[in-house]
Formats: structure tokens, C-alpha cells, sequence
């Protein structure tokens, strides 16, 4: 299928970035953990655990994949297989993506992409951040 026409076919409502996620006993979703920025004492950091969940709506059977790169692009930090779902016709679908053990080198705006039939869907930065650094820089320049 064209990219144009599954443009025009699927809706992307919005990307959650978080800790966990769970499936209730009355089908729907509980986010724990939910984050814009991941913020950490030093660099680098593993994380053990960053779920993130595409909310979609439209219609037809798609295959979904979501990346993160490196700040300046050239490498990927996570990369998900390719997941098959379905969108009913005047329905919704939820695609929750686990990774495990993720590791961010260094302080950036690495890149979020979500891929639909491994064409680039959407893209969102996701802002990794050294406070100790920053802190300390604070710190120091207040002293002077």
C-alpha cells in the first residue's frame, strides 16, 4: 500500500512514552511511569524497561515498527520487529512496544520513530538529559 494512502487510511491520535504498561481486566490500559524526558544523575544510562504505546485509528492491517536513534541520526539505540495489527473499520487499536535494557551514551534529542509498513509514519525527540551536569555547571557558576 502507498504511503499516501495509508496516510489517508490511519491516524496516528498519539505517542506515550512510560515505564510499564498493563492490560486491565476490562481491556483497558494502565501507564505507569509515563515521561517526556529522561532526566538522570550521570551519563550513560541503561534503562531497564521503556514501553511505548501508538494509539491508531483508521482502518485496514498494518505491519508496525518503532526506532530510536542516536541524536545525530547515524545509529539506532532500540529497534523493534515488525508487529502486525489491525485497525477495524471505525475503530482503534493500541500498539505497545516494550524495550529492555536501552542504552543512552550521552545527554541529546535522540529520535522516536513510529513506522508503518517500514515507512516512516512519525517522528517526536525524546530528550535525554544529565542533571548532574547541569547541577554541577549551576553550581560553579553561582560560586564565581
Amino acid at each position: 500500500m502507498p504511503a499516501a494512502t495509508i496516510k489517508q487510511n490511519l491516524k496516528l491520535h498519539y505517542t506515550i512514552l512510560c515505564e510499564d504498561v498493563r492490560l486491565e481486566i476490562n481491556h483497558k490500559l494502565s501507564l505507569m511511569g509515563l515521561f517526556y524526558a529522561i532526566q538522570v544523575p550521570q551519563l550513560p544510562v541503561t534503562l531497564l524497561k521503556l514501553v511505548v504505546l501508538n494509539h491508531w485509528s483508521g482502518e485496514g492491517q498494518y505491519l508496525s515498527e518503532v526506532r530510536i536513534l542516536s541524536p545525530d541520526r547515524s545509529q539506532p539505540i532500540a529497534v523493534s520487529p515488525p508487529s502486525p495489527f489491525q485497525v477495524p473499520a471505525g475503530g482503534y487499536a493500541d500498539n505497545v512496544t516494550i524495550f529492555a535494557n536501552i542504552s543512552f551514551p550521552e545527554p541529546g534529542n535522540y529520535l522516536l520513530q513510529s513506522l508503518i509498513n517500514s515507512n516512516v509514519f512519525s517522528e517526536q525527540t525524546l530528550t535525554v538529559m544529565d542533571i548532574g551536569q547541569e547541577q554541577s555547571v549551576m553550581v560553579s557558576e553561582t560560586v564565581q
